[in-house]
């Protein structure tokens, strides 16, 4: 009786792995594709964000590339396991992964705006390091612009402001020398 009982499981596990090995391979596939379909897509994203960016730091262009990469990443999975068969589970997945991006993205909401207003001022040819300008009720000399914070020399002080606060209002007192 024990015996017959095993050998109809591994019966079942055969017909069962018989019946999703199509799907696995066909994921397989899809995943190779996929991989080779990210790789061009991220050259020419990189090749893109150097033009976009040309005299950024590195920094800002990797973080973007990252983004898109794990966005990329992310979808790929979710096909794959829609594509084995686990459809609710990539449902599920894509759906907690949407809430609790906007629950970081909530939390991160002053983080994402500094690091917004710091591309901007970046890209702001009136906005340079050696720059004396005025923000709010704060005048001094620009030392350094970074992707969330900016650092002003004020009276042989450092002064650290958030991007964003500098962003809404700013006023250029002289350009640098």
């Amino acid at each position: 009786m024990q015996a017959s009982v095993v050998v109809s499981a591994l019966e079942q596990l055969l017909g069962s792995i018989r019946e999703t090995l199509p799907n696995v391979l066909a994921g397989l596939v899809f995943l190779t594709i996929a991989a080779v379909g990210i790789k061009l897509v991220m050259l020419a994203v990189r090749a893109v964000l150097r033009r976009a960016l040309p005299g950024e730091a590195p920094v800002y262009r990797q973080f973007i590339a990252s983004l898109v990469l794990v966005f990329l990443w992310f979808g790929v999975g979710l096909s794959f396991l829609s594509i084995v068969g686990l459809t609710l589970v990539a449902a599920s997945l894509g759906t907690a992964t949407g809430f609790l991006a906007l629950g970081v993205s909530y939390a991160l909401s002053d983080m994402i705006a500094d690091a917004v207003s710091g591309v901007y001022l970046l890209r702001d040819p009136d906005f340079n390091p050696g720059d004396t300008v005025t923000v709010k009720d704060t005048t001094g000399e620009v030392l350094a612009i970074e992707l969330r914070k900016t650092r002003f020399d004020v009276d042989g002080n450092v002064v650290v402001r958030a991007n964003a606060d500098i962003e809404q209002q700013w006023t250029k007192v002289r350009a640098g020398d």
